[in-house]
């Protein structure tokens, strides 16, 4: 089973170009299904072995999220062994994957956004440091990932772009509004170049090395706390609340695509629901029938 699950993993690093993070669930998630294996041989898989494993993530309560999760993995796993001539017939073909219940993204409005990016002090590196993080989750709405990967050659502060790389390694260019380039100007400004590690990071720990997604949250949870703006946020939400105020002012669903970086329009248009579920708040309260 290990000889099958590397050459997958070499498939997705070099074929597919998945990001780290991808390529390091799928390792995640097939070892937990070659542990449930066994010895058992690849080519005596079939629907029943696979069903035995739901039944198993059942029993130890996963979420229906973690479950679909898993079962795409496996579903990628076996379509690339099953191509490549390494088992006869496709197992999973016959499984279907659970029905996940439709959750709205967690959205703050615009005045406690301008609250939260604006709360860091101005005072120090960090808080300059923490200000940018914050006025560019915001400001160009992008993934953690792309912003701890940001480096300085790929910020052009006076075309107000950057360039980002995004989900399999595809590249876009993200426009960010003055407040976001004036907060990392000052950050680039004021950090002591002799201290600094990685050289083409954006955004630096104290020890001069590249900051990671981990250390964003807690960054983002400090001012959480300070401003009480909202509980159980995550700085996706800043993502979720950068295309809704988008959409709620006009931009259309086509450009909210192409700046998220979405690969699907349908992935976009779950920000539709949020803006409808919000114009019927507001019919409700407003109406005098409603």
């Amino acid at each position: 089973m290990q000889r099958y699950i590397d050459k997958f993993i070499n498939y997705l690093k070099i074929e597919k170009n998945s990001s780290d993070y991808t390529v390091t669930n799928y390792k995640v998630d097939l070892k937990s299904f070659a542990e449930f294996l066994g010895d058992k041989d690849i080519d005596t898989i079939d629907h029943l072995t696979l069903r035995k494993f739901l039944a198993q993530m059942r029993l130890k309560n996963y979420a229906k999220r973690t479950v679909a999760r898993k079962l795409a993995c496996l579903r990628s796993f076996f379509r690339f062994i099953y191509r490549e001539g390494y088992i006869k017939t496709n197992p999973i073909t016959a499984i279907s994957t659970p029905k996940l219940d439709k959750k709205l993204p967690v959205v703050l409005d615009v005045a406690k956004i301008a609250t939260l990016v604006q709360s860091p002090s101005e005072d120090d590196v960090a808080g300059l440091r923490d200000r940018a993080i914050l006025e560019t989750l915001y400001s160009a709405g992008i993934r953690v990932s792309e912003l701890v990967g940001l480096n300085v050659n790929d910020v052009d502060l006076i075309s107000e772009i950057i360039k980002v790389l995004g989900k399999g390694r595809k590249e876009r260019i993200v426009p960010i509004g003055r407040p976001a380039v004036s907060a990392i100007r000052k950050y680039l400004d004021r950090r002591v170049e002799e201290k600094v590690k990685d050289k083409n990071a954006v955004f630096l720990n104290k020890s001069g090395r590249r900051l990671t997604d981990r250390s964003i949250r807690r960054v983002l949870d400090k001012y959480i706390r300070q401003t009480s703006v909202a509980e159980h946020i995550s700085p996706h939400s800043l993502r979720h609340s950068f295309a809704t105020h988008l959409l709620d002012r006009g931009a259309d669903l086509r450009s909210v695509q192409e700046l998220l970086g979405h690969a699907n329009l349908s992935t976009t248009q779950i920000y539709t629901h949020v803006t409808t579920e919000r114009l019927k708040s507001v019919y409700d309260k407003a109406h005098p029938r409603a």
